[in-house]
């Protein structure tokens, strides 16, 4: 997939795609690939899970996007600021910002202005003054250094053609002793050329997947500490959504092979400055 396609092109594939799925439905999004459509008309729910017993839920911000719960794991606090990396219409900041309430700051990141646009008109709709929606690149955060307590993405770092320097820009805008609580899409074993080599699956949350053991390497690399899965499960295709990328003998053997596509909810800490780091920091303010 990126051998044919430069990471400025995915990224525009990913703008354009989510331009138009920022006018659908949550039940048109909830029921393909991430919301990216092919295809499909099955009312199967491909990897959204469910929002609506969550404080802070608020249906029109809930596109269906997601493939898990960050913020039900990230151990968000009253007075918390969280950075939310893909934001999309809203949904997942203004879960956290149930959380951390009038005292927390919550600042939503997203690369598509219609996106931008949708949350910005749900929070002033809500009457939030302290959820902010900032259009920007992931691998080029516009956030300063050392700013948030915790970070949430949901099944939006897949869609990022430099996953390493994603998870840099993570881990610069985080305060040290700061955590993140992501949802992914990562593989075990490898996808068909009809998946991988696709636009629409690009886009739809699984081209751009990697394997979990890269994914976990990655975030071991750039330097966070106490890594752990706090939630996986597998993600089914339906026969109508693959068939749209495979010939009939691609689709048997990649639903009698051992090629999986999982989603993960990760959490990790950027470790806490040291005693003689924070004397350091003492002194130089």
């Amino acid at each position: 997939m990126h051998t044919t396609q430069t990471a400025q092109q995915l990224k525009e594939i990913v703008k354009e795609k989510y331009g138009q799925i920022a006018d659908q439905s949550y039940q048109q999004n909830a029921t393909s690939c991430c919301g990216a459509g092919c295809g499909c008309n099955s009312d199967y729910v491909v990897m959204a899970d469910d929002y609506s017993n969550l404080k802070g839920y608020v249906a029109e911000a809930d596109l269906g996007l997601g493939c898990g719960l960050p913020t039900e794991f990230a151990l968000i606090k009253e007075g918390d600021t969280v950075i939310d990396l893909g934001a999309g219409a809203g949904n997942d900041a203004f879960v956290a910002r149930s959380i951390t309430g009038e005292k927390g700051k919550v600042i939503g990141i997203d690369l598509t202005e219609k996106m931008v646009d949708k949350a910005r008109a749900n929070a002033e709709k809500l009457g939030y003054n302290n959820v902010e929606f900032r259009l920007g690149d992931i691998e080029q955060l516009p956030v300063t250094s050392n700013i948030a307590d915790v970070v949430v993405s949901n099944c939006v770092l897949n869609l990022v053609p430099d996953k390493a320097k994603a998870f840099a820009e993570t881990f610069r805008v985080l305060k040290p002793g700061g955590h993140f609580s992501v949802s992914d899409i990562v593989l075990r074993g490898a996808l068909p050329d009809g998946l991988r080599k696709s636009a629409e699956m690009y886009a739809g949350c699984v081209a751009g997947a990697i394997s979990k053991k890269e994914y976990l390497e990655i975030i071991e690399r750039t330097g966070f500490s106490n890594i752990k899965i706090q939630k996986e499960k597998m993600i089914f295709i339906p026969d109508e959504i693959a068939a749209a990328h495979l010939n009939k003998e691609e689709l048997i053997n990649f639903k009698s092979g051992e090629a999986g596509i999982y989603s993960i909810t990760v959490y990790a800490e950027k470790p806490a400055l040291s005693t003689e780091e924070k004397q350091a920091q003492k002194a130089a303010c």
